[in-house]
């Protein structure tokens, strides 16, 4: 009776250690989430200075998330990157952007043939609050000028392609056939005088502009050196419908040189090319000592 008795408590802490394995097999998520939060703060004061200079502080607050699926053949990769800045001097009357960003990128892939996946994505672009164009009035005193706001303007990108996938730091995808909408407020194309296109490309009295062309964007992420991390973000874009040969560039780098679990120094930088909204290049530029935050 013993030895039955022995057998069957056996047997039973056997079969339950092996519903608790599989349980936890099976509740093995697809899904993998990382993200970063920072914080730039940079201050500077003069007082009876000769070489001269100008008191000012100024602060910016970055995002940058990613949600990630994989599953069998599937892949759907998310990115959420947000930053906005700003800087107030003792010699303007006016809190002055240093960055404002607001972005998103998906990425749905199904697995063809070795490297290689059909995809379909998506890319939206805009900026948190309004941007001024500033000046001088007959006075000398500094005025602006509202040129831009929220969605306007507001981009929204997508379409089929093919993605090639070394692994989760380097990434190609091409899409021949994608879609382009460009977003503004009306107001600016209704403005009495206008002329077609000279607002981000949109006709007057329009809110919309639609583009067919050519995709391409690039994601690599490498390790300079211990703590120090450099990611790569490149998309091209050609509008069959008109002028191809223009090319459309954003090109994003960000440096992250941890110096311990909170703190670190970043630097970010961000070239644009868009004939529609300015003929050269567009560039900015962050760096400061960051707290940062990792979820």
């Amino acid at each position: 009776m013993k030895k039955l008795a022995l057998y069957l408590l056996t047997l039973s802490f056997t079969a339950v250690n092996a519903q608790e394995a599989e349980t936890k097999t099976d509740t093995v998520s697809p899904w993998k989430s990382k993200g970063n939060a920072s914080l730039l703060l940079n201050q500077s004061n003069f007082s009876n200075w000769a070489a001269g200079g100008e008191n000012n502080l100024s602060g910016n607050i970055g995002i940058n998330y990613d949600l990630n699926y994989k599953k069998d053949d599937w892949t759907w990769d998310n990115k959420l990157m947000a930053s906005y800045g700003l800087v107030k001097t003792n010699n303007s009357p006016f809190e002055k952007k240093t960055d404002d960003r607001l972005e998103f990128n998906s990425i749905l892939g199904k697995k063809a043939s070795g490297q290689w996946s059909y995809s379909a994505f998506l890319n939206f672009r805009t900026q948190f609050t309004k941007g001024y164009i500033y000046g001088k009035d007959e006075n000398g005193a500094e005025t602006r000028t509202e040129n831009t706001g929220f969605l306007s303007p507001g981009y929204l990108t997508f379409g089929p392609g093919m993605l090639w996938t070394k692994d989760q730091n380097l990434k190609i995808n091409l899409a021949p056939a994608t879609s382009k909408l460009t977003f503004v407020d009306n107001y600016y194309t209704s403005l009495p005088g206008y002329v077609d296109g000279s607002y981000f490309g949109v006709d007057a009295n329009k809110s919309m502009r639609y583009e067919l062309g050519f995709y391409a964007s690039a994601y690599y992420k490498l390790d300079i050196m211990a703590n120090v991390t450099a990611e790569n973000i490149l998309n091209l874009y050609s509008n069959y419908l008109e002028d191809p040969q223009n090319v459309d560039m954003d090109y994003t780098l960000n440096i992250v040189m941890k110096i311990n679990r909170y703190l670190s120094t970043n630097f970010a930088f961000q070239a644009i090319y868009d004939d529609n909204a300015f003929r050269g290049f567009q560039t900015r530029q962050v760096f400061g000592l960051g707290i940062n935050y990792g979820f």
